[in-house]
């Protein structure tokens, strides 16, 4: 199976789930991959105690104009929905940061003035540690766009394996590459008015990919009961609370996944993913 893990907002704690579930099940048996998508942000390494290396780079294409052939007569900015080419009387403008790489510039240029050349805007990396295939994704300073990246780190996902991947946070571009053609999403939220409030947004962004979800509440304890009657309303299952404790924060606070200070929590994560299966298997069987 491929599991994201996501949530509406930043801070939730879907990487604490991420690497929890991933320890959990490697310990169990499981043969599992970790996918860290969050490329403008990858932190998961560091609850892992590990450091990926670079395996290989990932490239987008822009173009490059031929100032011999070129007749400024502005198609092919006429044609970048990005506004990334600018064309002057005698003169183009190229705003690299923005290219999406699509190559429409090249096929609209009546003198065939266009072609184009490989830029790096990230790397892939990799490491493996306790059982786990771990991979990141990371843009490169300055880049604007996360969703090449995202892409590329997803082509390393094998069959036969479990796969987690952790989402970035919100609910843009991103996330929508990392969550869409996975077998289920686990929507990590809190408690709290804002927590609802990007579940929410979240929820209604899976419901149109048509991705399985459930949720995972985490520092439960600290809000009110808004999430669970949200969820039951919703029919959303609700499969796991992790509760506010000053022992998870303090593993937290250290880098220590918690279900190496807490092992029940490995049980429960093993659980929560059985239920994840039985779900799928559920659904296959109404087919």
């Amino acid at each position: 199976m491929k599991i994201a893990v996501a949530s509406g907002k930043g801070g939730t704690g879907k990487t604490t789930v991420a690497v929890n579930l991933a320890l959990s099940l490697a310990e169990n048996g499981h043969t599992i991959q970790l996918l860290d998508c969050d490329v403008e942000e990858p932190n998961a390494s560091l609850f892992l105690n590990i450091v990926p290396t670079r395996i290989r780079g990932v490239y987008l294409k822009n173009p490059v104009f031929d100032k011999e052939r070129c007749t400024y007569c502005g198609k092919c900015a006429e044609f970048c929905q990005y506004n990334a080419i600018a064309v002057l009387p005698e003169r183009v403008l190229l705003f690299a940061e923005l290219c999406h790489g699509c190559g429409g510039c090249s096929l609209v240029c009546p003198e065939k003035a266009i072609t184009e050349k490989e830029r790096e805007i990230g790397k892939i990396e990799k490491a493996e540690t306790k059982g786990i295939e771990f991979i990141q994704g990371v843009l490169n300073v300055g880049e604007a766009m996360a969703t090449p990246v995202i892409r590329e780190l997803k082509k390393e996902t094998k069959e036969g394996r479990t796969t987690i991947l952790d989402s970035p946070p919100g609910n843009a571009c991103p996330v929508i590459e990392t969550v869409r053609e996975t077998d289920f999403c686990i929507l990590v939220t809190e408690p709290t008015p804002f927590g609802l409030s990007d579940l929410k947004i979240t929820v209604e962004v899976l419901r149109s990919l048509q991705v399985p979800f459930g949720v995972v509440v985490n520092r439960d304890g600290v809000g009110d009961d808004r999430i669970e009657k949200f969820c039951q309303r919703e029919k959303i299952p609700l499969l796991l609370k992790i509760p506010e404790s000053k022992e998870l924060a303090h593993a937290y606070s250290r880098g220590v996944p918690f279900v190496e200070v807490l092992p029940v929590f490995k049980e429960k994560f093993v659980k929560l993913y059985k239920d994840i299966q039985e779900q799928e298997g559920t659904k296959e069987r109404r087919k």
